[in-house]
């Protein structure tokens, strides 16, 4: 196992892997950015180093400060966390060179599985579904030709990108040449790459995820789903385990499907297969993210496994201490609290945090970086925290989430709370027959959303 593992990244993530390292034994070596001097994470941790300005090209996307930081502290590995380089195979071949271990996959797998149709067209190969669409770049001539060919609506998508940046909804076909131009643009600005594919429109559709550990022994451990269809702008808000939508039937298939998928691309460390849930029932691959999930504290609750601990484990060399499928119990749900303002179209909303009372009791996690005082920056992303709740059944876990946000208290900023409790006493989600398109549907319902 390592010595002292540099953590590149910051906030929530940061105090996550500090924690894990810590129970591990081992030291962590935080980095950060002037603005994030006073951060939790650099309090927490045996070592911190200031890698520039606020900015993050100037900071936190800045290999050559971040390898420079691991090498003067001497460290054994790097944790990327998610965000910023965690998907970055220039970062992954930069550790190598130095003789550091990156926790993640490899800079070659992370490369073709960050091209989004190469991506499509490796799972094809490994027999799992994908959305009907294009597998290779495509100009708005071919966008046409396939979107007369599918039905619309279509979607655009940035084949070097994800998280809804460098997407479009192309509704009728005099909006595609319009959409075309605004997609390539703001998918050169973010990925430096304008390189579009289309997918048809599912719709109603369910996000469901699936987690997955491979060691480099041939191990695999596939560790169930989680349900992301309560969405903004293609960013998740709430994310629950089990999903209410899948049959047994189509769980194992979908774990099947994944398991494949990893031994077919050689994938290793912790990793997430995307899929789409038709409203024929059928499930579709999208995209696989080679990182650490936002969201994966749900299966933790659910599947008893510590991710980060496994992530460094298998970094390590170790092999996986279980393989096949995990055994879960219970119910698990994640509330995303983010220092946004619903009513305002989710506008970011940076200030200072004059208190917070945070939420405690049995089956209640809160992770987060912030404390009364805290400053929230306007350079970096809104998250503030995840409040999970697990217990024995569905209904008892949203009960418990609702105790749970109404002892929340944040000042100083807006926040998603309001939201939050708003879906949870929801009809649709209480029965559990939401969609991604829930937001968009109920905005005239839910009061948090009401200007």
């Amino acid at each position: 196992m390592f010595n002292r593992v540099l953590v590149a990244n910051r906030g929530e993530v940061a105090v996550r892997v500090i924690r894990s390292l810590h129970e591990l034994g081992i030291e962590a070596v935080a980095v950060y950015s002037t603005a994030d001097r006073d951060s939790l994470h650099v309090r927490l941790a045996d070592r911190a180093i200031c890698i520039g300005p606020p900015a993050a090209a100037a900071s936190y996307l800045k290999i050559p400060a971040l390898v420079g930081a691991a090498e003067t502290t001497h460290c054994d590995a790097v944790h990327p966390g998610w965000g910023f380089l965690s998907e970055n195979p220039a970062f992954v071949t930069a550790c190598e060179q130095n003789d550091l271990v990156f926790v993640g996959p490899s800079a070659d797998v992370m490369e073709r599985m960050g091209d989004k149709t190469r991506a499509k067209l490796e799972l094809e190969d490994a027999d799992v579904p994908v959305v009907p669409g294009t597998d290779r770049p495509t100009g708005p001539e071919e966008a046409r030709q396939v979107a007369e060919e599918v039905g619309y609506p279509i979607l655009l998508k940035a084949a070097a990108g994800g998280g809804g940046t460098g997407m479009r909804l192309v509704s009728v076909p005099d909006e595609l040449d319009a959409c075309f131009k605004a997609a390539a643009a703001e998918a050169e600005a973010a990925f430096g790459n304008r390189d579009l594919y289309v997918e048809q429109w599912l719709r109603p559709a369910r996000h469901v995820e699936i987690q997955v550990l491979a060691d480099g022994r041939g191990g695999v451990l596939t560790l169930g789903e989680r349900e992301c269809s309560i969405q903004r702008r293609h960013q998740k808000l709430i994310e629950e385990s089990p999903s209410t939508a899948l049959s047994d039937e189509t769980r194992e298939a979908m774990e099947a499907s994944a398991e494949r998928a990893v031994r077919a691309i050689g994938y290793r460390n912790a990793g997430t297969f995307e899929f789409l849930l038709g409203p024929d029932g059928g499930f579709y691959f999208i995209e696989l993210n080679a990182r650490l999930q936002v969201e994966h504290p749900v299966t933790e609750l659910v599947c008893g496994v510590d991710l980060v601990r496994e992530q460094l484990r298998i970094a390590a060399d170790e092999p996986l201490r279980w393989t096949g499928r995990a055994a879960r119990r219970g119910h698990a749900l994640e509330c995303r609290i983010n220092a946004e303002d619903p009513s305002r179209g989710f506008a970011p909303a940076p200030g200072r945090i004059e208190s917070l009372r945070v939420p405690l009791g049995p089956g209640v996690r809160f992770d987060t970086h912030v404390e009364a005082g805290s400053v929230v920056p306007p350079q970096y992303d809104s998250l503030l925290a995840k409040l999970v709740v697990w217990d024995e059944d569905r209904p008892a876990a949203i009960a418990r989430a609702l105790r749970a946000l109404g002892e929340l208290d944040v000042r100083g900023v807006p926040t998603t709370r309001e939201l939050a409790v708003d879906v949870l006493r929801s009809e649709e989600f209480a029965e559990g027959r939401y969609s991604t398109s829930f937001l968009e549907q109920a905005a005239s319902r839910l009061p948090a959303l009401i200007a």
